[in-house]
């Protein structure tokens, strides 16, 4: 119960909180200039420690991020968080958990549909509100998840992907001096499919020359000011991707030209914005249609595909966790696969020695 401090003539608040061993030990935090402060951020705790759903959404998703932290990379949490206290909270956040209906999320997704978002940041941020329902479901027995009942809007498959044909990049490429650092950053981008933050953190170590090889180990992005290097995405993007020889060439003579480069020393030690500005410059320059960084993965994969390359290869190359992602994500760029089945098994049928007998079959039935 919160009391009055008789020094300070400050309010504190009290509570109890059940550890990991079972055990009930007080917890206070003093400061508080009203009694309603203090007997609020206790009930806040009181609720946090019991998970009780009858608590607000916004009190629930500190508690989401709290049973998450080691489980979620810093940059996922703060982009999660973004986007809830952007479009969850100011909806829900005042709601308790237990009494949000699945109507109200209807009437939430009407209106976020009609803000101008793409379909694919509207699935992000409903993804955003089902992972809230979901954790307290699955943790805390919320007894009715009202995402389960709704049609998820938005749709997670973009198939209006940009991305350049090898003309296209050829046509970038040329405004840009050989040898150079950005040169050599769009060479390994194009070529390889690997991410911008992966491509920024590689080291001269990670790469084979023997062997014609890149290795994907850690990524790299910088926020408030500070340059972080971490795993990559997902366990399945730690990988070797296999390189061609000018591309070798080309890296190997970057490198000689930096003469006394450390083995761990970061090849561009730049950020991924510096590296946007200058694709946008060039763009401008080579007179080719406006495409993101990001883009240059996707044109890979492009590439890929116009040379007959199997899914479950570029799967592998591109360190897609499930093989559903690249499919999901590229599949509509494979329109003439049905087409070859079909003559797969006219080809087939003609070298039957039964074919010219088809049509004179009797059905019956």
């Amino acid at each position: 119960m919160a009391y009055k401090e008789k020094d300070t003539k400050k309010w504190t608040a009290q509570w109890f909180e059940t550890n990991a061993k079972g055990e009930k030990k007080k917890r206070r935090k003093r400061g508080f200039s009203t009694k309603k402060e203090a007997l609020e951020y206790e009930r806040q705790k009181k609720l946090n420690s019991s998970r009780s759903m009858d608590m607000k959404l916004s009190e629930f998703m500190e508690v989401y991020f709290e049973d998450k932290q080691n489980e979620l990379k810093e940059r996922t949490m703060k982009n999660k968080r973004y986007m809830m206290e952007q479009h969850i909270i100011p909806y829900f956040g005042n709601q308790m958990m237990s009494e949000i209906s699945a109507s109200q999320i209807i009437q939430w997704q009407n209106e976020m549909q009609t803000k101008g978002f793409s379909e694919s940041y509207l699935r992000m941020i409903q993804n955003q509100l089902t992972s809230l329902f979901t954790h307290a479901s699955r943790i805390y027995d919320l007894h009715t998840n009202p995402c389960k009942k709704v049609k998820r809007m938005g749709n997670s498959d973009s198939r209006s992907l940009d991305f350049w044909t090898t003309e296209e990049y050829q046509q970038f490429i040329q405004t840009i001096e050989p040898g150079t650092r950005y040169y050599l950053i769009f060479e390994i981008l194009f070529w390889t499919g690997c991410r911008i933050g992966e491509l920024l953190a590689l080291t001269p170590a990670d790469i084979n020359f023997e062997r014609n090889q890149i290795s994907i180990t850690k990524t790299y992005y910088r926020t408030e000011r500070k340059d972080v290097i971490t795993e990559p995405k997902t366990k399945q993007s730690v990988r070797t991707i296999e390189i061609p020889e000018f591309l070798k060439q080309e890296i190997k003579q970057f490198i000689e030209g930096h003469y006394g480069m450390p083995e761990n020393e970061r090849l561009f030690p730049i950020v991924q914005e510096a590296v946007q500005h200058k694709m946008k410059q060039n763009m401008v320059k080579a007179g080719v249609k406006k495409i993101r960084v990001h883009d240059l993965r996707h044109s890979h994969v492009a590439y890929l595909i116009n040379k007959g390359i199997e899914p479950i290869l570029i799967k592998e190359r591109l360190g897609h966790k499930d093989i559903r992602i690249t499919l999901n994500t590229y599949g509509h760029l494979y329109p003439n696969q049905q087409r070859r089945i079909a003559d797969l098994l006219d080809n087939e049928q003609e070298k039957s020695p039964n074919s010219g007998q088809l049509s004179g079959l009797k059905i019956t039935g």
